[in-house]
């Protein structure tokens, strides 16, 4: 098992992480976060190592924990590391990975974490990007994974050189209360299959009456949700380099962290009528166009 770590001070990253002015409870210890980033067709380029040099975003994750005082971070591009004896050792796992291949994670393994690490122990899922682009072959004995991060690939007509509108849902949430109700940002945005708005908190979609791209679909940017005493937060941003610098970001990064931690509250309840109702207008947007 070949994990790698980083050590403060000893890569130096282009970004600085910008503090977030929150009332919230502190951990008692730092978690452990476990972040996965291997990538088998597409490597994006904030999970692009130089050599034996961290990633972008595996340093940006890093630094966020460091300055932040929340959590350890280590950071592996295998998915060998994801199994029972080693997930025993995190609290957190992160996800930037990307495969349209059955993953390579036997089923004992799927099964603890699933069921025991996650609804059981109450750890935290985080989901970046292409997370969602992972898992995405409908292989049944990966249908653990799909379900936990709550949708797979289907495309992303909004490339990365576009800039998109995105409606914010949920203004009062930690991980979208820095974003208004509405902003605009260049970065790739996927659509979705296997998404269940009956199992998901939308914390924001595409605004397709101000999108250049039209589709005749609802699409969910960010969501949420609750396993048992287990907690998921996916954000479809982070394609880009530069949305990593974006403060932004980093502040719907790290509220989506403390959400996921337990350390603030956050509503997370189902909310299928905003996907209705967005389904609606994207369809009567498209027709239009």
């Amino acid at each position: 098992m070949k994990l790698t770590r980083i050590v403060l001070g000893v890569v130096a990253l282009a970004i600085t992480w910008s503090a977030i002015a929150v009332e919230a409870a502190e951990p008692a210890k730092k978690a452990r976060v476990l972040m996965l980033s291997q990538s088998v067709e597409f490597t994006h380029g904030p999970v692009k190592r130089k050599g034996d040099e961290l990633s972008l975003a595996e340093v940006a994750i890093t630094q966020l924990g460091q300055q932040s005082g929340l959590f350890t971070t280590t950071c592996s591009q295998q998915f060998t590391d994801f199994n029972k004896e080693n997930l025993k050792n995190y609290d957190v796992v992160v996800f930037y990975t990307q495969s349209a291949k059955p993953l390579p994670i036997k089923a004992e393994d799927a099964k603890y974490f699933s069921d025991e690490w996650l609804k059981q122990k109450g750890h935290a899922v985080i989901g970046f990007h292409s997370a969602t682009d992972t898992a995405r072959n409908n292989d049944p004995n990966d249908k653990w994974y799909r379900d936990i991060l709550g949708g797979t690939f289907a495309g992303h007509p909004w490339n990365a050189g576009e800039t998109v509108t995105i409606t914010v849902h949920d203004t009062k949430h930690p991980a979208t209360k820095m974003l208004g109700e509405e902003f605009q940002i260049k970065d790739e945005i996927y659509q979705y299959d296997n998404f269940v708005p009956e199992n998901v908190h939308v914390l924001m979609s595409l605004n397709m009456e101000k999108c250049k791209t039209k589709a005749a679909r609802h699409v969910p940017v960010s969501w949420v949700r609750t396993f048992g005493d287990g907690r998921l937060f996916y954000t479809n941003l982070g394609h880009n380099d530069s949305t990593w610098a974006d403060k932004r970001f980093q502040e719907h990064t790290e509220g989506g962290i403390r959400w996921a931690l337990g350390l603030v509250e956050g509503d997370a309840t189902p909310n299928p009528d905003v996907s209705k109702a967005h389904e609606e207008k994207s369809k009567a947007a498209a027709a239009a166009k």
